[in-house]
Parts: C-alpha cells; structure tokens; sequence
C-alpha cells in the first residue's frame, strides 16, 4: 500500500512538473540548447546603434532571448516591448522581468497581422527568427510603418539556406526575398552585416523622398 501509495505521488509530481515545465520546454524549441554559441547576441545589440532612452518593439521575442539585452541597451529611460502571439512565452518576459526588477519591458500579446504598438511608436522594430512566420508579409510590413517614429528602422535577423535544419523544416527566408519584399513595402536597405554564419542582419528606413548612398555590406 505504502509503494503503491509513494508511486502515485511520484507521477503527481511529475506530472506537475510536466505542466509547469511546458513553457519552459517550448522556450528551448523555439531557441535551442546552443544558441549562444552562435547568435553573437551582444555584437547584434551592438551593431543596432540602439540609443540611451530608444523605444524598441521585438516583434516575435519568445522567451525573451534579445528583450533584456535590449533593455539594457535602451536604459532606464527607454522602454523595450517584448511582442508576442504566444501567451506563455509573454508569461515568462514578464516573470522574470518582475523577478530582475527590470522596469522598461513591457509585453504585448499580439495579432498574427498586427503587432499592437502603443502610440507614440517605436524608435527600432527588431525580429529575430520570426520573418518566417509572419503571412501576407507585405502587408504586414506596410502596417508596420505607422508604428515608426521619424527615423525609426526596422531590423531583420532571419535564417538563410546555411543552416541544414533550419532549410529541412524550411524555417528561413532567403535574403533576396526579404529585400524585395521590403522593397514592396516602401523600405530601402540601410545596412547588411555579415557575421552571422547561418543568417541575414538586414536594417531598412522608409523610402525617404532622397536617396541614401548605396549599401556596402560589413563584416
């Protein structure tokens, strides 16, 4: 009885333990178990010229792998808005926002066509392993303009072909194909980065009445 009895609180426990982890586990799905050793999240940030006081919205943040090194890129001053489908994922920006006392991240449970910014917008729409989920992407892209402030930009960290199983569940999207979409959308390209070895860092301004100089690509 005694066995029987230590068993059954044994599968209890795990089954607790199953469903409090369930977020968890999606978390890894969504990031990996090796994502540091190749994402360069602070040359990334670094490479955002992101300013003191900044309003940053990243659109599909997951578990928040970039949101709190935003945060801290924008300061105390500056707000990050860790935007998201998935409720859960939100669930855990938050917990540990509150846990780490960090004050400036703020998530937003959004529509699969719309991000939900709040006014007065944002000064950088940064996504990372997201484009290739977003539908009707160019009408996604041309409502995100409203959300921008004069100046703002929009990031794009997006898998290419390099990565073998990220092109077998054909979770990426060529460059090519985001330029050009972009291009649809009224975006030029600012600035393209080449260090990272399995996927495009792209930065696009709206189309401004004068032409930049031509992109030159930094390694």
């Amino acid at each position: 009885m005694l066995q029987r009895a230590t068993k059954l609180i044994k599968i209890q426990l795990l089954i607790l333990f199953l469903l409090a982890g369930c977020a968890r586990l999606k978390q890894c799905a969504y990031e990996g178990f090796s994502r540091d050793q190749w994402q360069q999240r602070d040359r990334v940030v670094e490479s955002l010229q992101i300013h003191a006081g900044d309003r940053v919205a990243d659109i599909g943040s997951g578990g928040g792998y970039f949101v709190f090194a935003l945060a801290k890129a924008v300061g105390p001053d500056g707000k990050v808005f860790a935007v998201d489908v998935d409720e859960e994922m939100n669930d855990l920006v938050a917990q540990r926002a509150r846990k780490e006392g960090i004050g400036n991240v703020e998530v937003i449970l959004a529509k699969p066509d719309n991000p939900l910014l709040p006014s007065p917008g944002v000064d950088l729409i940064f996504t990372s392993n997201t484009y290739h989920h977003i539908d009707n992407r160019v009408n996604y892209l041309i409502n995100l303009r409203k959300y921008l402030r004069p100046n703002g930009r929009i990031a794009i960290i997006e898998f290419d072909r390099r990565g073998w199983l990220d092109g077998l569940w054909q979770h990426y999207t060529p460059s090519e194909f985001i330029k050009r979409e972009m291009e649809q959308a009224g975006y030029r390209l600012q600035n393209e980065f080449n260090f990272l070895d399995r996927q495009s860092f792209l930065i696009f301004v709206p189309n401004q009445p004068a032409q930049g100089p031509s992109v030159v690509p930094t390694n």
